[in-house]
């Protein structure tokens, strides 16, 4: 089986779209929030690699092209920003302020939670960057020290955990706005937060892409100094 992916090119990349199609598949007719395609996808590979005893090596070889996409797919993310523009411009203060409060927040609560459970440098900084998107907080990890395999595994968690208690949240605390939901879906859940956003509506998913881009630049800049601190 480990030969078969090995020298397969694409076949890992097939059962990957597979697997999340089926994924959305589940939770379009379920409508349940904790069935998230991703993580039904996640469940689904791991499985198959478990049962047939796949090296993760052998799948990886098969299934690459799809992190050769991750970039890419986060810039096109900038297309339902460019045609919300104008709102941005409308209440740019008040984007800008809440994509900081919310980017500091996740930072410090890495920061704090270190402190409180006794994490080293190497585990701290492989947390730093868990609520950004992959391709960046990739870049992050791997610069200060940190264990970057564990760092997609945080970031992937993160965004699924984000876009299954929106809802709840939103209820809870009687959010309405589709501004304030993409916001925070995109600063707290990243790109798997902004494809929920997306399926709210339009302006919802550009303010999710807004948070991306502002979100990151931040983490990027705000890391820097962060990561010495353990």
């Amino acid at each position: 089986m480990n030969d078969f992916f090995t020298q397969s090119s694409f076949v890992g990349a097939v059962m990957c779209l597979a697997a999340f199609l089926f994924g959305k598949w589940i939770n379009k007719k379920t409508k349940l929030p904790f069935l998230n395609p991703l993580l039904i996808a996640i469940i689904i590979i791991v499985a198959f690699m478990l049962i047939f005893n796949v090296d993760y090596d052998a799948f990886n070889n098969s299934a690459k092209y799809i992190s050769y996409l991750i970039t890419p797919a986060t810039v096109a993310l900038a297309i339902p920003l460019y045609k919300h523009i104008a709102l941005l411009k409308k209440h740019f203060a008040a984007i800008i302020a809440a994509l900081v409060v919310g980017t500091f927040s996740g930072l410090l609560s890495v920061y704090v939670l270190s402190l409180l459970f006794g994490l080293n440098h190497e585990m701290y900084v492989t947390l730093l960057p868990k609520s950004i998107t992959t391709a960046v907080g990739m870049s992050i990890s791997e610069e200060f020290g940190g264990i970057v395999t564990i760092t997609v595994i945080t970031i992937i968690i993160t965004g699924i955990l984000g876009a299954i208690i929106d809802e709840p949240i939103y209820r809870i605390l009687h959010i309405k706005s589709s501004i304030a939901k993409g916001l925070g879906l995109g600063a707290a859940s990243h790109v798997i937060g902004t494809s929920k956003a997306m399926g709210i509506d339009e302006e919802c998913g550009a303010m999710g892409s807004l948070s991306i881009v502002v979100c990151s630049i931040i983490t990027v800049i705000a890391s820097t100094f962060m990561s010495g601190l353990i």
